[in-house]
């Protein structure tokens, strides 16, 4: 049953409002329509509303600037912008002010009616105190499973609580190892949403056949091997948190269904005709430049836009300063905990080699890197530079330059071996091509993982798509 809910209409057009409120007033709402930004003024200076259904094309101005007087209105009213297809920049502009969700005309009726029941239940929803996780930002190092205060990543926290409470798209993007799934978890843990599910899926690493049986689920029968039903990740976060990494390993006939689901907010499970309706918060991230993706024609352009409407940029770890130390140092004590080692501390020399290396594979290699360290070392100070760390950092950064160069490769976290010895150095790189040298390290992180491509994939800091792609082509 739908939650009752007063509602104001601010739209110009009688038609239209008169169509919403009937629908609305049908489902047990209680509805006010204004024609005008000076009435719905006025009606919000007087009046307590639950939800706002806002279009933006109004006759005495911009429909945006009623966020303007929004903080000095009565309650805590979610706005729906409603918008047609030519003013999709304005209301992903209308997000980004704390919009709650935003329809296109033609609206449908069951869309409408879903829409304004999940925005009026954030409305009414008392706000919790949150347990802190944290100190406030500037007297504390961590932030919702972060650990950092350097100003990129206070800007990155900053976004988070201002958006934590929006059904707005967040599209997270930076370089593998930054942090992406952490910043997703931060969004869901820091919402009105932190009770229900948080569900992440992988796009990347499950084959482009059963991606969409991942997403939306299926029915028993509905293809080989569909000896059960299954929900679906998207099911399954219902009332939480989907993230989906790697968002551009989808493929273009599923970039249209997930299209289809964002702008329509329901699902369709494989293998059958009846749709179900579905409350989460899309948070999506990718390390690639999604832009290069719908400029090259992998991405859609619609899509892309839909999904783009909270955009938050990692910083790479080498642009946070002091907050590699902090970094390290509790991922050090975390990993001899876990190990049984007792140490205390960095020598000098590793302080420096923190410092002075820049972290191509970010906090994923950092973590590599100590957990190595520890387990091989037998002082009681971490000892990162020096012997077999320092040829390590010097056979990273080649392998790691040329997987820039093409796009594969961008983090080693431990030396490359060739195949006919492990104790290779660089030196046995001279006269390789790059296709070779590239092949070399897949080849050897599978034989590390004893065969498992995930958790390969997962150590070179790519998707297991890029090696599925690479051993088609080497008939591998």
């Amino acid at each position: 049953m739908m939650t009752e809910a007063r509602i104001l209409i601010v739209e110009d057009s009688a038609s239209l409002a008169l169509g919403y409120s009937a629908q609305l007033e049908d489902a047990g709402h209680e509805v006010s329509l204004c024609e005008s930004l000076g009435e719905a003024r006025r009606a919000l200076s007087a009046e307590r509303f639950d939800v706002i259904l806002l279009d933006l094309q109004l006759p005495d101005g911009d429909g945006l600037t009623l966020f303007e007087v929004l903080s000095g209105s009565k309650g805590n009213p979610a706005v729906i912008v409603v918008t047609a297809d030519g003013s999709l920049n304005r209301a992903i502009a209308a997000m980004r002010l704390g919009a709650y969700d935003f329809l296109v005309k033609p609206v449908s009726g069951m869309r409408l009616l879903t829409t304004v029941s999940n925005a009026a239940e954030q409305s009414k929803a008392v706000p919790e105190p949150v347990a802190p996780s944290c100190s406030p930002l500037d007297e504390s190092d961590t932030f919702h499973g972060f650990i950092g205060k350097s100003p990129a990543m206070k800007v990155v926290f900053r976004t988070i609580e201002s958006v934590a409470d929006s059904k707005a798209t967040v599209f997270v993007t930076g370089e593998s190892g930054t942090g992406k799934e952490v910043t997703a978890e931060a969004i869901h843990s820091a919402s009105k949403r932190r009770k229900g599910p948080f569900v992440a899926i992988n796009c990347g690493a499950i084959p482009e056949n059963l991606l969409e049986s991942e997403l939306f689920g299926h029915v028993k029968g509905a293809f080989t091997g569909a000896i059960e039903n299954r929900i679906g990740a998207a099911k399954a976060a219902d009332g939480g948190t989907l993230f989906l990494d790697e968002i551009c390993e989808i493929d273009l006939k599923l970039q249209v269904k997930l299209l289809r689901f964002l702008q329509s907010g329901m699902i369709q499970r494989v293998g059958s005709s009846a749709a179900e309706p579905v409350n989460v918060r899309i948070v999506c991230a990718t390390n690639r430049n999604p832009e290069r993706e719908v400029a090259e024609g992998r991405f859609r352009e619609d899509l892309y836009y839909r999904l783009n409407v909270i955009p938050i940029t990692l910083p790479a770890l080498r642009d946070r300063g002091d907050d590699i130390s902090l970094i390290a140092s509790a991922l050090a004590e975390r990993i001899a905990t876990e190990e049984g080692r007792n140490v205390s501390g960095f020598s000098k020399a590793s302080e420096n080699y923190l410092r002075q290396h820049d972290w191509p594979g970010n906090v994923r290699e950092l973590q590599n890197f100590l957990r190595r360290a520890i387990i091989t070392g037998s002082g009681s100070k971490v000892e990162l530079a020096g012997g077999t760390h320092q040829s390590s950092r010097s056979t990273h950064r080649n392998v790691t330059a040329i997987g820039a160069e093409t796009g594969a490769i961008e983090a080693v976290p431990q030396p490359i071996a060739s195949k006919a010895s492990h104790d290779a150095s660089i030196a046995d790189f001279s006269g390789m091509t790059l296709d070779q040298v590239e092949r070399l390290a897949i080849e050897q992180a599978i034989a590390r993982n004893s065969g498992n491509i995930v958790q390969a994939a997962r150590g070179l800091g790519v998707s297991p798509s890029t090696i599925y792609r690479k051993l088609e082509r080497w008939g591998g």
